[in-house]
């Protein structure tokens, strides 16, 4: 199956979207990578919806992407008498770490490391920023503090404390139990919540040791202080626009955005933007206009994949919203306005010889109006650096590594098929020209560009560059 798009779409498996024939309707509608979320569900459904994504992978012949997305230290207050207390502006109120039900005036907060991190005048956001309270003062354990905005206060809503680096760790001990089920069904991606530092994710590549790569969720306005050097130890970045854009202004988020994008280009890392891209499809058949709209920006922005989180885990249309979502990706591309933007955007390369063939792969293939570059990869770097360029056609990656082909699934541009590895020249022709026939991408008089490394199957040893022509 040949997606009419470049840029990949995340569709998160839940309650509304768990049962295997479910699953493969979302593929078929468009979904490329399949996220777990960790923060819901259990270990036996996990393994159920493993289970059917590789059925379907099996059943339509496509690599398929599953992420795990570890839910990390969210910050939670404590239980509430009635379920939930009406806060108002200018009340007194105090979080501590009595085990006591909350009541009017109190409310349990079971993070002693978070009284570590508050000074008087700290503000706390509660519920997505519903609730805002003011630190007035500090002791062991207690926060006084006193409510700037008031609403209804529920068991066990989110907390964020913006602008503070929590001395929390980025896994969890719920998260290490998570990761290693993750790990032993063979996700090809774990997802880190709540990455503050470069140092949080040593401990990660330490327990995964190679078998899954790894993408950093920016959700704290602490990580973007550090975004670089987190780029640089991920596999692939996430924009979290949920928590933080509770965290940082909203007016911060729309430039943020594109400044992270850009970054990971320059890096030649993934980048997935996520959160409320399509909400009102929570409960809706149709996103609204602006919803459609952010989707395309995060496309014209040159993003990787775009993702959605209810709206097919726990909404009552998953398939519509996957359908509709690959409809906007795909007519975005359309737009000649995309397409300059892709031109006027590509990174430098660096002075290697891997980079110096992708480059000349993406300025031949345009030269020559060829229908598709082809990379034979074991790792996936060359193909990375190939969809980095961002080329006006296809990227058919061709690896004899199921772990590879799955995992660039994700990557923007790339169409991953498993094939045993060429042995020389000829035979490295004859395969592209095949298998690219066979996918769809090519027909009978057209020209490939194809790349691969010398000696044959050397990881990042991408040194030639050869067109060949599709006869009969």
């Amino acid at each position: 199956m040949n997606r009419n798009r470049r840029a990949k779409i995340i569709a998160t498996l839940g309650p509304s979207s768990d049962r295997q024939e479910q699953i493969e309707e979302l593929f078929v509608a468009g979904a490329d990578v399949f996220r777990f979320n960790f923060s819901h569900g259990s270990h036996a459904e996990h393994k159920a919806r493993m289970d059917a994504v590789r059925w379907v992978e099996e059943k339509h012949g496509r690599p398929i992407s599953v992420l795990a997305d570890l839910q990390g230290p969210k910050l939670r207050i404590g239980q509430i008498i009635n379920g939930g207390i009406d806060l108002e502006e200018g009340q007194a109120f105090q979080l501590d770490m009595d085990d006591k039900i909350g009541d009017q005036d109190r409310a349990p907060l079971p993070h002693p490391e978070i009284f570590t991190a508050l000074t008087k005048n700290t503000q706390i956001l509660i519920d997505d920023g519903k609730i805002l309270l003011q630190v007035v003062d500090i002791k062991d354990g207690l926060a006084n503090t006193v409510v700037k905005v008031g609403g209804r206060l529920t068991d066990r809503k989110g907390l964020n404390i913006p602008n503070a680096v929590l001395p929390v760790p980025a896994i969890t001990d719920k998260d290490r139990v998570d990761l290693q089920l993750a790990l032993k069904l063979e996700v090809d991606w774990v997802a880190l919540s709540f990455v503050q530092r470069p140092e949080d994710l040593v401990e990660a590549r330490d327990i995964v040791k190679g078998r899954a790569a790894l993408l950093s969720k920016l959700e704290k306005p602490s990580a973007i202080d550090k975004l670089d050097e987190i780029i640089s130890l991920s596999d692939a970045v996430m924009v979290a626009r949920g928590d933080l854009g509770v965290e940082l202004p909203p007016e911060d988020i729309p430039g943020l955005q594109k400044q992270i994008i850009h970054r990971c280009r320059d890096a030649g890392k993934p980048v997935v933007v996520a959160t409320q891209m399509l909400e009102s499809m929570i409960d809706s058949p149709s996103p609204t206009r602006a919803e459609a709209s952010d989707v395309a920006t995060a496309v014209y922005d040159g993003a990787d994949a775009v993702m959605l989180s209810a709206e097919t885990a726990a909404g009552d249309y998953p398939i519509e919203a996957v359908s509709i979502m690959d409809r906007i990706v795909a007519r975005t591309e359309r737009d000649n306005a995309y397409h300059a933007v892709m031109k006027t955007t590509h990174p430098d390369p660096e002075s290697t010889a891997p980079d110096a063939i992708t480059a000349a792969a993406r300025q031949v293939a345009e030269t020559i109006d060829a229908a598709a570059i082809v990379t034979y990869t074991t790792s996936g770097s060359t193909t990375l650096r190939a969809a980095r360029e961002r080329p006006e056609v296809p990227i058919l990656c061709l690896t004899e590594k199921k772990s590879t082909a799955r995992r660039l699934v994700l990557v923007w541009g790339i169409h991953s098929v498993i094939t045993q590895d060429v042995q020389d020249f000829s035979d490295m022709i004859e395969k592209a020209c095949r298998i690219a026939k066979e996918e769809g991408l090519a027909q009978k008089g057209e020209r490939l560009v194809v790349t691969a490394g010398v000696p044959f199957g050397t990881p990042g040893a991408t040194n030639v560059l050869r067109i060949a022509w599709l006869g009969d």
